[in-house]
Order: C-alpha cells, then sequence, then structure tokens
C-alpha cells in the first residue's frame, strides 16, 4: 500500500510540475485529421498533451501565434546530410564504406552533429532526417535523427530505421563505330549484371542459413545485421531508377515475401504504380527536378509522377535525393513537394510526403510526422503555408523546446550588412 501512494504521489508530482507551454490561435495543420482554421496546441514536458480549437487548461508560458500556421516538423527521409560537409573535400564526406557488403554498418556514426547544414535544413522546417549511407550493394541501416543535439546520440530518434540495397544498374552501353580498347561488349556487360543480381541472391540465402545456426554459434555481425530485416522487422529499401531495376528487383523480391519493400529514387516508378500499389511497396521519390531520361517523355513526367503513383494507391515520401547537392539542399524540400503538387499530388499528400509518410516508412509514426496528442512537440509556426516559397519559419520546436533559427547565412548576412561604407 505504501509503494501504491508513493508511485501516484511521485507521478502526480511529476504531472504538477511538468512544463507546460500552449500555442494559441495559429492555424494547424495536424496532417493526420486534416487542418484547423483557428486552435491550439498544449505542449507538456516535450510532448503533445492537446489539440483542440480552444484549450482551457492553464499553462506555464503562452505563444500568442495569431495569424502563423503550425506544421509538424519536416522528416527528410533520404539524404546525406550530416555525413557530406563539402564534397569537394574529401576528409568531410563520410558517407559510404568500402566493400560490397555491409549490412553492419550503421550510417548515424558517422554523422556530424556540429555540420552548419544542419542549422540550414532546421531554419526552413526541418526536424529530423535520416542519414543514407552509399555503396555498391547492401550498404548499411540509416536512423532517423533530430537536426539538433551536441551529439549523435542527442540526435538519435530511431535507430536502424531501414536497411538499403543499392539494385545495379540495368542499363547497356553501345559501343560506338571506334570504341575505346576497354569498351565492354554489350555480352560482358550483360554478363557482369547478371553475376551482380547473383551476388545478391546467394547474400540473402546465406544470411537466411545464418539464421538457422545453432544456438552456441558465434556472432557475426553482418548476417546478425541482417536478421531484422529477413523477419520483416526492419524494411528494406532498394536504391533504383530505371524501369527494367524496378522490375527486376520486385521480381527477386517474390522470393522473399516476408521482406518490406521500399523503392528509394524510383525514377521510373510511374510506369509500374499498379504493380506497387498491389505489392503494397512504397516509394520515397526523389527525381521531381531531375530531367526526364527519354526524349518520348513529357517535359513534366518527373513533376507529375508522384501523383500517379499516389492516384494508384501507392504510398508515397519526397526527398532531395542523394545524387545532387542533398546535403546542402534539404532546406528546399518543401518546394519540391510544392512542385509536385502544382503537377497533380493533392496538397495534403504533398504535405503528408514530408511528414507523416517518412516517419511510418521510418518506423517512427507514433512520434513523429503529425500534430496529435501524444506524439513529440516536434513543429514549426511559419508565416503561410510552408509549400509556398513565401512563406517564412518564425518558431521551431524539437520535443517542445524551441531552437535558434540561426544559420551561417543568417551570419554571414549580418556581417555583410554591416560591412564598412565607402566614405
Amino acid at each position: 500500500m505504501e509503494k501504491l501512494i508513493l508511485t501516484l504521489l511521485v507521478a502526480f508530482t511529476a504531472t504538477v510540475s511538468a512544463d507546460t507551454l500552449l500555442l494559441r490561435g495559429a492555424t494547424v495543420h495536424t496532417v493526420a485529421k486534416g487542418t484547423l482554421a483557428i486552435a491550439d496546441v498544449l505542449i507538456r514536458d516535450g510532448k503533445i498533451a492537446e489539440v483542440a480549437e480552444k484549450v482551457e487548461t492553464k499553462a506555464d508560458r503562452t505563444l500568442d501565434l495569431k495569424g502563423l500556421h503550425l506544421f509538424p516538423g519536416l522528416i527528410s527521409a533520404g539524404t546525406d546530410l550530416g555525413l557530406v560537409e563539402v564534397a569537394g573535400v574529401r576528409a568531410s564526406v563520410d558517407d559510404r564504406e568500402t566493400g560490397e557488403f555491409t549490412p553492419e554498418v550503421e550510417s548515424w556514426l558517422a554523422v556530424n552533429p556540429d555540420s552548419e547544414m544542419i542549422p540550414v535544413a532546421r531554419a526552413n522546417g526541418i526536424t529530423h532526417f535520416a542519414p543514407t549511407p552509399q555503396g555498391r550493394h547492401i550498404t548499411g541501416t540509416s536512423a532517423l535523427l533530430a537536426t539538433r543535439g551536441w551529439t549523435i546520440e542527442d540526435m538519435l530518434v530511431q535507430r536502424r530505421s531501414a536497411m538499403h540495397l543499392v539494385w545495379p544498374d540495368h542499363a547497356l552501353s553501345i559501343p560506338g563505330p571506334n570504341p575505346k580498347p576497354d569498351a565492354k561488349s554489350l555480352d560482358d556487360q550483360a554478363r557482369e549484371r547478371k553475376e551482380k543480381v547473383r551476388g545478391i541472391e546467394q547474400f540473402f540465402a546465406d544470411a537466411e542459413a545464418w539464421s538457422k545456426r545453432p544456438a552456441n554459434s558465434a556472432p557475426v555481425p553482418a548476417w546478425e545485421a541482417m536478421q531484422p530485416v529477413l523477419r520483416g522487422e526492419v524494411p528494406l529499401m532498394i536504391h533504383a531508377q530505371g524501369l527494367r531495376e524496378i522490375r527486376a528487383a520486385l521480381k527477386w523480391s517474390e522470393a522473399h515475401p516476408k521482406l518490406r519493400i521500399t523503392l528509394v529514387g524510383g525514377r521510373d516508378a510511374w510506369q509500374l504504380a499498379d504493380e506497387l500499389a498491389k505489392r503494397k511497396a512504397a516509394v520515397i521519390y526523389s527525381e521531381v527536378f531531375a530531367l526526364p531520361s527519354r526524349s518520348s517523355d513529357a517535359y513534366d513526367v518527373q513533376f507529375s509522377a508522384p501523383a500517379v503513383l499516389h492516384k494508384a494507391g501507392v504510398t508515397v515520401a519526397i526527398s532531395e535525393g542523394l545524387e545532387r547537392a542533398s546535403a546542402s539542399g534539404q532546406r528546399n524540400l518543401p518546394y519540391i513537394a510544392a512542385q509536385a503538387a502544382a503537377f497533380g499530388l493533392p496538397a495534403d499528400a504533398a504535405l503528408a510526403a514530408i511528414t507523416l509518410v517518412p516517419a511510418q516508412l521510418h518506423g517512427a509514426a507514433d512520434r513523429l510526422g503529425s500534430i496529435e496528442p501524444g506524439k513529440d512537440a516536434s513543429l514549426f509556426a511559419a508565416t503561410g503555408d510552408i509549400l509556398d516559397i513565401r512563406s517564412e519559419v518564425k518558431h521551431l520546436w524539437i520535443n517542445g523546446e524551441e531552437q535558434s533559427l540561426e544559420t551561417k547565412h543568417t551570419r554571414l548576412a549580418e556581417k555583410y550588412r554591416a560591412r564598412p561604407k565607402a566614405p
């Protein structure tokens, strides 16, 4: 009885002393449950405690957000943010390991918490990101990190959120009339491609065989890392762009029905939209601003691809991608989604594609991606729709703590505004 009373007393004391913040009078874009024209959001101890048109509970602090729009924090579903600082300086690039199969690699361990790119992304509403390992075939696992923290441990939200497989390129280079001495024939190219696919098949077969090992076997980090993937507990994100690669990857996955497949990149995924929907394979689409790959493609084929996928019933997230200036371009994430919205993707789906859907794909939908009671208070207030380039982020919170919006850009702007003037 005494223990019960003590437990209740501790719980009551924690509730009474919990820090509370009331955000009042904003247009609240919950993502999961529509938009509230004028509403309040109560934050208690880093969590969203209440969302209503009028919150009557008294709070330690109240912030008037009249005229502002409140959004859940944006989530970059796949990026090299934190792994690449200056692409041309090798010492500041740590986005891959050597070797073709490195499932034991955890990319978040290489993230630089002091990266200048992270505050720049945060200043435009990005509260979380998934640093993605790159490489040959099995490149390792990503994690979900917050865009704040002194150390990588402070930043970590979801460890081993996905395993990554880079599918072999199926494109063939046709030799010209005067081929180079080292040019490979079409037969040689096809043979190499088949060998790479066989290597992937053999690797998965070996990983499945290892799962049947005797209980007293010595641990092998690579095989141990594969077991949650084979059981369907951790999604397998397959990086593939072209139609032939995507079709081959889907056919290969049929032999592994327990795998939870997510397609990353997906330039030509719109051509297989119905099949992807039937397979319940999600797509992290990164090619909105890529040029059409074929002369027969319409100019807007990549702009409208997310809309085609969404209409077919495919779960779609949108990302900046890994092939361009991913780290420095993260601040443009909402505008990539906006371009897809301008070409047919419903606005609510475009917003979900950079908030709730990435949270779902990386196993953190119970904590992030929407403004709902019980979730982490990771959200931001902007002057308008975040899909509108004219909107400006005014406040941003991660786990209920307001974050600085100062960046290297703002510091340089202040410095040069104060430069000495010519007499």
